[in-house]
Order: C-alpha cells, then sequence, then structure tokens
C-alpha cells in the first residue's frame, strides 16, 4: 500500500456491502435472462462476497449487459416533487386532481349564479373542501409523499 497522500486509482476503492447487493442483483437479473447458468452465478455470489475492492467487483459483471431499469423501481426523485413515485403517490395525484377538479367548478358555479343573481349566496362549494381536507390529512401522516430516501 502506497502513502496515503497519492490518490487511489478507481479499481482500488474499497466497497461497501450496498455496492455488493447491487452487483448481485445484476447477477440474479443475468441468471433469471439465461445470460448465466446457476454453478456461474454461484462462484460469482460467492466471489462477490468476498471481494473487497471495485476492481474486484467489476470483473464479476463486466461481461455482463447492463440489465434495464425496472418498472417497480421508483425513478429517481427530482427537486421539489410533491407525490411519491408509488402506488399511493399516484393514488394521492390523482385524488387531488380530481377533487380539485371539483372545487374548481363549484367556485365557478357559486360565482356565476352570486354574479347572476345579484346578490352573495350561502357559498355551498366549502363542503367540496373536505375531501382536500381529508387528504391533506393522510399526506401529513405520510401516505404518498416521497420518504427522504426517495
Amino acid at each position: 500500500m502506497g502513502p496515503v497522500n497519492e490518490p487511489v486509482r478507481p479499481e482500488d476503492m474499497r466497497v461497501s456491502d450496498a455496492d455488493r447487493v447491487r452487483a448481485q442483483r445484476h447477477l440474479q437479473w443475468a441468471q433469471g435472462e439465461g445470460l448465466l447458468d446457476l454453478g456461474e452465478f454461484d462462484e460469482r455470489v460467492s466471489s462477490l462476497w468476498s471481494a473487497k475492492t471495485r476492481g474486484e467487483l467489476d470483473v464479476l459483471t463486466q461481461d455482463l449487459p447492463v440489465p434495464p431499469r425496472q418498472p417497480g423501481a421508483p425513478a429517481p426523485r427530482s427537486k421539489g416533487q410533491v407525490f411519491a413515485e408509488t402506488g399511493g403517490g399516484t393514488a394521492m395525484r390523482v385524488l387531488t386532481i380530481v377533487f380539485c377538479s371539483i372545487l374548481a367548478v363549484n367556485v365557478v358555479a357559486w360565482g356565476l349564479v352570486s354574479l347572476t343573481t345579484g346578490e352573495a349566496i350561502h357559498p355551498w362549494f366549502v363542503w367540496t373542501t373536505l375531501p382536500l381536507v381529508v387528504l391533506g390529512v393522510l399526506y401529513t401522516a405520510g401516505i404518498g409523499r416521497p420518504g427522504k430516501g426517495d
């Protein structure tokens, strides 16, 4: 091992368990696609968990194509994302759009009726905000909201 002040080559960088798990998923995908038989998969996974550096890890997957992004895997979170890319996030997004549309239609109808009659009538549209309040409570509880790791 050289002096500490010399830069470390990328292939000599140490790997974490998270790096090993990613490489194992890659090998599992390749085995599932028929690119590796069970014996070779077993050998590579054994070597994978004893690997200490990126170079040792890369050797195990360098002859395999890059797996496509999994359909169920969440997309990277963009800055300012309001809803998660999960089923709960999709449901909250759709319900929010639906109930905001209902509220907008009711406010416009109330405004038109108030203008044409010349008097301020009871604002019945307030009742259409109740589903939005329920959605707000659910969102505050964490349903449909992106997590810190998303």
